[in-house]
């Protein structure tokens, strides 16, 4: 054909056409044409702006920017213009020309007339939007109207049937009552009803209101936002995506609501990132070489420019795809559906997955404009159903550190911390000696494989503050599966669960235990036989059912709790975490060094108790029992506190300074936290001081009372802070914590309550010389004590150790060396 543009060549193709298709009458069979013309781009051609030319010997037309291309595929119009679209007289047969080469058109018989809902052939009666032009065998040019608006369906009768849970599962009847403008929807997996609200809204019956920031899809939920504008041969797309399962459709739009025509989408297949479009004439498929991280923020980036599409996951490799045919622009005419397929039909030909993501999604970014994901007027989302608030995009505030993994609840974010770490954000370092359990916490440790196959004994020690949580697991699969042994409170009780695998049993306790105690418990297992004893209770013994008589267990023991309940037994009743304290643990009467063996933990803190004040010292390992604890000594120390006993303070002119760098700069801190473990038999004296420049913290007695004194840089005031609920002179050993924070203080004695009551008073304090600075245990040499201090002498009694700002310890014996006038404590 001529490379020139001409009426007869134009004509000449819709004969080519018409023989083409003659006798095809089914869709798959039916030739589409868009406004590309053979030739090339040239003086005679008919684009009245733009002309492109094209692969195999083809050009199309294009308009400027302001301009979009008319139906006729060579003319534009403005976008602002308030000119009516084509009219009829586009349409005639003087212009067959136009709908040969209109998108979407379809050729099948040279005879024509117009209709619309009747056999009307009056040309009056075409609606003035024209969408597709449909040419059947009928020998009627029959005329579409355009799709359906989201939120409504026509009947055959023209009424309007509202659709807004479309989507929603009809596997069987899901009767909840869900409220105004709530859906019943069935859960995929376990097909349990649940409830989806619009968007806005929550609660059981959708009657709470409710603010999207970030939305979390849950498989059957959507939101809605107006048809993209400007986009039919540019694409250029961002957003980050939270999966929560593999496969899931999360952004997709079109020409038709059925999947007809054009379309555009990106969805997850077997974990896998793919961009799906269909310019026209065949889909083109662009798929990530990587898959996405699961529960973890992913950030994907799209671009599609005509036939061509880039597409990168992560930091990964661009990968490129192309559509298929000659047509290069996208139409688009549905809402735009962000986190699942709306009301959208007809998936299954066009797109390997048909539900939803069920994640998360934020910083969705397209051309440049950032969505807003709140319902207008605040956001810009015309619908939405089934939308929840991410919670996993609170951890984003929420910077943890050394290596401390952040999780989320309904209300808040908190730090998973790792072993030997502690505090909201794991900021603290921690000398772990009696773990201590918080519900999120546990600690994990090689499995006993095949030392447990045919008799298993051990012995727990412990003290619950809650009465259900999961003490020591260990099972056979990491999915729950086959064998397992399980140790945990249900309701109070303590239970021992097994399965040999043939059938699990589980022993049960006689009595409630009490909370905030120290329990022992005992199990003893030989073949199918497991015995339970508890304290003083009478032991409970219970038969495994089935013939199999051996227990394996290759997987991790957990402690305390497991990472995800997902690898625990079903066949254990709690689903939560051990709550308290765990001192001891033996097994096949082999003692478990708790924390010496874990291969691994998080979120484990140190329980009150005197082991955390390392009263064995340097030589000694300290053997909680219980409330109290015994030392185990390296050889050639004897003696309780394996050592040769801490300092004994006479209260005239004793006591030990120390002001070498490290203490100096220790003491120096603000806030400045002291732990020191006494006893005494004095009713007063100075029991620490620190003394740094005109800054001063005294620790003492007055009167039987425990006061804490410090001053505030450059005030003349003292603020003194009192805690008289203790005796602490009584010859016991005791444990006080002081606090000095800016020009706050704190007291707590014996895990006590925090006493923080103050009183101002107004001094005149010397400034310090370099000789007098640093930090005075037990008291201070009689020249500077009443100048320095309100106290004339310093305490009687023993010091046995001391940290200052939680990491500067001081193991106070055998400083004989550094002290004055100081003893041998006696034990």
């Amino acid at each position: 054909m001529d490379a020139k543009w001409t009426w007869g060549a134009r004509v000449g193709l819709l004969w080519l056409a018409v023989v083409a298709c003659w006798g095809h009458d089914t869709e798959a069979d039916k030739a589409q044409f868009e406004a590309a013309f053979q030739g090339r781009c040239d003086e005679n051609t008919p684009c009245e702006q733009l002309c492109y030319e094209l692969h195999d010997g083809m050009y199309e037309c294009d308009c400027r920017e302001g301009y979009i291309l008319r139906e006729d595929g060579y003319s534009c119009y403005e976008i602002n213009s308030t000119a009516s679209p084509p009219s009829l007289e586009d349409l005639n047969l003087h212009g067959i020309k136009d709908i040969l080469y209109q998108k979407d058109a379809v050729m099948d018989v040279l005879e024509f007339t117009i209709s619309n809902s009747t056999d009307s052939t009056d040309t009056n009666e075409i609606p003035q939007h024209p969408v597709n032009l449909t040419m059947p065998l009928s020998n009627k040019l029959v005329y579409t109207t355009q799709s359906p608006r989201l939120d409504q369906k026509l009947t055959s009768d023209g009424s309007v049937v509202w659709n807004v849970t479309k989507s929603l599962s009809t596997m069987k009847p899901c009767q909840l009552d869900c409220g105004p403008g709530g859906g019943c929807s069935l859960d995929n997996v376990e097909e349990t009803p649940m409830c989806l609200c619009p968007l806005g809204r929550g609660g059981d019956k959708c009657d709470i209101d409710k603010e999207i920031q970030s939305p979390r899809f849950t498989g059957s939920s959507w939101l809605a936002f107006p048809t993209l504008r400007g986009a039919y041969k540019h694409v250029q797309l961002s957003l980050e995506l939270r999966p929560e399962a593999y496969d899931g459709i999360f952004f997709l739009t079109g020409e038709r609501d059925d999947m007809a025509g054009d379309f555009m989408a990106l969805l997850l297949h077997q974990g896998f990132v793919e961009f799906r479009f269909d310019c026209g004439s065949g889909i083109g498929v662009v798929r990530s070489e990587e898959t996405v991280l699961l529960n973890q923020w992913n950030h994907i980036t799209l671009y599609r420019h005509r036939w061509d599409a880039w597409l990168q996951l992560n930091n990964g490799r661009h990968v490129q795809g192309r559509s298929k045919g000659l047509f290069s622009r996208i139409t688009f005419r549905e809402p735009l559906f962000v986190g699942g397929p709306g009301n959208t039909t007809g998936l299954s030909d066009k797109l390997p997955v048909a539900q939803g993501l069920k994640g998360c999604i934020r910083h969705l970014e397209v051309n440049d404009h950032a969505y807003k994901f709140a319902l207008e007027p605040a956001g810009e989302a015309t619908k939405g159903y089934g939308i929840e608030e991410c919670t996993a995009d609170r951890c984003s505030r929420v910077p943890c550190q050394h290596g401390g993994k952040c999780l989320t609840s309904d209300n808040s974010a908190v730090c998973l911390c790792p072993l030997g770490f502690s505090g909201d954000l794991c900021e603290i370092r921690v000398d772990l000696q009696v773990p201590s359990f918080n519900g999120s916490s546990h600690l994990r440790y090689r499995g006993l494989a095949d030392t447990a196959l045919t008799w298993l004994d051990f012995d727990v020690t412990f003290k619950p503050t809650a009465p259900d949580g999961l003490i020591i697991y260990n099972g056979h699969r990491i999915d729950g599966t086959n064998d397992f042994m399980a140790l945990y409170m249900d309701d109070g009780f303590v239970e021992f669960g097994y399965d040999l695998g043939t059938g699990s049993v589980t022993a049960r306790s006689q009595y409630r235990l009490p909370l905030s105690e120290w329990h022992q418990v005992r199990v003893s297992r030989t073949g199918r036989l497991a015995i339970l004893s508890v304290d003083n209770q009478l032991p409970v013994d219970v038969l495994s059912p089935g013939a199999f008589t051996q227990l394996s267990l290759p997987q991790n023991l957990y402690l305390g709790g497991v990472p995800h309940f997902g690898i625990v037994s079903p066949r254990v009743k709690v689903r939560s975490a051990f709550v308290g304290c765990i001192q001891k643990v033996e097994i096949n009467r082999r003692p478990l060094a708790i924390l010496a063996e874990a291969l691994g933990g998080a979120n484990v803190d140190n329980c009150p108790h005197p082991c955390i004040a390392r009263p064995c010292g340097v030589d000694g390992d300290c053997v909680p029992e219980m409330d109290y604890f015994t030392c185990r000594c390296k050889p050639g120390y004897r003696d309780h506190l394996c050592s040769s006993g801490p300092p004994l303070f006479r209260g005239t002119n004793s006591y030990i300074h120390l002001n070498d760098v490290s203490t100096l700069q220790a003491i120096s801190s603000d806030p400045l936290v002291v732990n020191v473990r006494f006893k005494l038999s004095s009713s007063a004296g100075l029991l620490v001081s620190v003394l740094v420049g005109d800054v001063f913290v005294c620790l003492g007695l007055e009167h039987g009372a425990l006061v804490l004194r410090f001053s505030v840089k450059g005030r003349g005031e003292e603020i003194r802070v009192v805690n008289n609920i203790t005796t602490v002179h009584d010859g016991l050993w005791h444990r006080v914590k002081a606090v000095r924070d800016g020009t706050s203080g704190l007291l707590i004695v014996d895990n006590g309550p925090a006493i923080t009551r103050q009183s101002v008073e107004i001094v005149e304090r010397p400034v310090t010389h370099r000789e007098d600075e640093g930090l005075y245990i037990g008291g201070m040499s009689e020249a500077p004590l009443l100048a320095l201090t309100k106290y004339s002498q310093g305490i009687r009694g023993c010091v046995a150790d001391l940290v200052v700002s939680t990491d500067y310890h001081l193991q106070l014996v055998n400083h004989s060396e550094i002290g004055h006038n100081i003893g041998q404590c006696e034990a």
